[in-house]
């Protein structure tokens, strides 16, 4: 199993870091357009593999991509990232460009690659990497839901003073500030509502300090964060390089599902060693339906930034 990581900054390096800690890939390829920046990161990686016990291979390369060939997955992490005070979408200009960049050269040293998007705007990225290449759908994965609703998850956990354990939810929607959807109806705690224990306008707070989450820790941070991030990423690619047939919510592109068509948002997906195995379609609410619809104005928005 060799992955290969495009773009060696925090997310990206974290994700190598996560991805080599579960001890299930082989290889992992960290490539990055900064001289020596990957190759460094790498020989840093690789000298705690044997204080943290892997035996993961982690190299770096500096815009190489014969060095990924090969590969089963890739994950594309390069990009800007956002800075305090502006928007995932106003990336799109820069980041649009480098990610179809990165794809096509992917997919001529590995044809039969799943990808994984993570630069931003992201669900708009993982629309861009189905308009401008040929790989099947099912192959092409944007990693929002994850983090999103690992993000919701913590906030509940906070509101109750409970367990993470116990905590269950998710989170659907575009990847952005406004277009998330967290599921409050569907949210529990060891399979009891969360309602019972959380008053609606407590909810409703946690649900906003989830759309905010990205946003709040640029803030705190001065850019984006990387831990939860890669760790995202990291149970993704395990997800389909161990065949787990788990569920994410993710982003993938719609043919009818959700009532939606030619986009890409994230909604609950099974992953497994085909990519994405099925699209989950489950009962909304009708104002959850409604800021799906919402959010799928949004990304739609910003898909017509695109040149494709």
């Amino acid at each position: 199993m060799k992955v290969t990581v495009v773009g060696a900054g925090a997310v990206g390096a974290s994700c190598a870091e996560y991805i080599a800690l579960k001890n299930f890939a082989s290889e992992v390829v960290l490539l990055d357009i900064k001289e020596g920046y990957a190759e460094g990161k790498a020989m840093d990686l690789m000298q705690t593999a044997s204080l943290n016990g892997f035996d993961t291979k982690i190299t770096g390369t500096t815009g190489a991509y014969d060095k990924t060939a090969g590969s089963d997955i890739a994950v594309i992490t390069s990009g800007i990232p956002r800075k305090p005070g502006m928007t995932r979408e106003e990336l799109i200009g820069i980041n649009a460009g480098i990610v179809k960049t990165v794809a096509a050269n992917l997919l001529e040293h590995s044809p039969n690659v799943t990808i994984i998007v993570v630069s931003n705007p992201m669900d708009t990225m993982t629309y861009l990497v189905h308009k401008s290449t040929n790989l099947p759908k099912h192959k092409i994965i944007g990693m929002g839901g994850a983090l999103d609703s690992a993000r919701f998850k913590y906030r509940l956990a906070e509101a109750m003073d409970a367990p993470i354990s116990d905590i269950d939810g998710m989170v659907i929607g575009g990847h952005s500030d406004t277009g998330m959807v967290p599921l409050a109806s569907h949210a529990t705690r060891n399979s009891l509502k969360v309602s019972d224990f959380l008053s609606e306008d407590r909810l409703q707070q946690v649900v906003e300090d989830t759309k905010v989450g990205g946003a709040t820790l640029t803030k705190l941070l001065g850019t984006s964060a990387w831990y939860a991030p890669g760790a995202a990423v990291s149970s993704l690619v395990q997800a389909i390089a161990c065949d787990q047939k788990k569920m994410f919510p993710c982003s993938t592109m719609l043919s009818g599902e959700y009532g939606l068509e030619d986009i890409c948002i994230g909604v609950p997906v099974i992953l497994g060693k085909n990519g994405i195995e099925k699209i989950v379609e489950i009962d909304l609410t009708e104002a959850e339906k409604s800021k799906m619809k919402e959010s799928a104005v949004g990304v739609r928005n910003t898909n017509a930034l695109l040149d494709v």
